[in-house]
């Protein structure tokens, strides 16, 4: 028996890793035109032509289901780990499941989405996976969380502007100078990064910005990521591919909650650096 892992649908984990590692997803929601659905029972690009989509975490009797699920595979312990509690209120979410369900369960805010927390839920299965401790494996995904980088870009603002989470001047100064936002995920929030011109500089940049924070001997873990946007993503793992082979890689697609509020075609780079 080993530590089981929980997370949420937000990690963008490729459904094959997340069922070869054994790691249960609890589906984040949307209301589209006042109907619940679950992330993934309804295609971004019908979403994104909607007019009226909201997102919502999942409730806490998903994550107490879940839990008790793998609870009964296992005397050693369950670990929750969750998109930014900045982001969402599924981190407070899970943690009501958890005390609900009961028995030794840790819930752990990643301060981060997507493909980074993708790559912290798979430092903990990897531990996990090894015969850690409850302890040890709470330990291995807050090392790893200290380690993970995000930086991604969008084409426009549009979508964000729209959600309220960028002032409207800024998406049509955007558009008017032809730039490609870019953003840097840490510490729970989005950070701006300045711009390129165009997204063929946006990946450069995200490139160079990988390469400035590497670690001579030290193992890669590495998600390209993207939002309709695959050929990108599979552009800048190639890249990176091409100067080090990872000990971990893959392209994981973001869920619809993140597109409905970043629109397609982003494109982006989450790493980690494990010191051997």
């Amino acid at each position: 028996m080993a530590v089981a892992i929980v997370t949420d649908s937000a990690a963008a984990l490729p459904p094959a890793m997340a069922e070869a590692r054994d790691i249960a997803v609890v589906p984040m929601w949307l209301t589209v035109g006042g109907e619940a659905v679950r992330e993934g029972d309804v295609p971004a690009v019908d979403l994104l032509a909607q007019p009226d989509v909201k997102t919502s975490g999942p409730p806490p009797g998903e994550f107490e289901a879940a839990v008790k699920e793998r609870a009964r595979s296992t005397d050693d312990g369950v670990v929750v780990l969750t998109i930014a509690s900045t982001m969402s209120s599924t981190y407070e979410s899970a943690v009501l499941g958890a005390r609900a369900a009961g028995g030794a369960v840790r819930v752990i805010d990643t301060a981060t989405a997507a493909g980074a927390q993708a790559l912290v839920v798979l430092a903990a299965a990897d531990a996990a996976a090894r015969g850690a401790s409850l302890d040890d494996v709470e330990s291995a995904a807050r090392h790893a969380i200290a380690q993970v980088r995000l930086v991604a870009t969008v084409p426009n603002l549009d979508h964000l502007v729209r959600s309220g989470r960028v002032p409207n001047i800024a998406g049509w100064a955007g558009r008017r100078l032809g730039l490609a936002p870019l953003f840097e995920f840490r510490d729970g929030h989005a950070h701006p990064l300045r711009p390129a011109r165009g997204v063929a500089a946006a990946r450069d940049r995200i490139l160079g910005r990988w390469r400035r924070d590497r670690l001579e001997g030290a193992r890669l873990h590495v998600a390209a990521l993207h939002a309709q946007a695959e050929a990108d993503a599979n552009w800048l793992l190639d890249r990176v591919r091409e100067e080090i082979e990872p000990a971990t890689a893959f392209v994981g697609s973001f869920g619809t909650v993140m597109v409905v509020h970043t629109g397609p075609g982003l494109v982006g780079l989450a790493w980690r650096w494990e010191p051997l």
